[in-house]
């Protein structure tokens, strides 16, 4: 799952995927802002086929943060 989050997030933010490690901060070490973390959500919930809220977001810190809340939304 979580290689499949990081081609999102390559795709979407326009990173390298080394630079994708799992507990690295999105906002901190890449510099992810508040509109790319919205970005984030729509292509997640569209490409796992699940509903996440807004709120998540505030989830959202690392790629094994992301993983958690995905796979949380799956199993609904």
């Amino acid at each position: 799952m979580k290689n499949k989050i990081k081609e999102v997030l390559v795709k979407l933010l326009r990173v390298k995927p080394e630079e994708l490690k799992d507990d690295v901060s999105l906002q901190d070490s890449i510099g992810v802002d508040s509109t790319e973390m919205v970005e984030t959500v729509i292509a997640l919930s569209k490409e796992f086929n699940i509903k996440l809220n807004p709120k998540d977001i505030t989830k959202f810190s690392t790629i094994s943060d992301i993983a958690k809340v995905v796979q949380s939304k799956i199993g609904q």
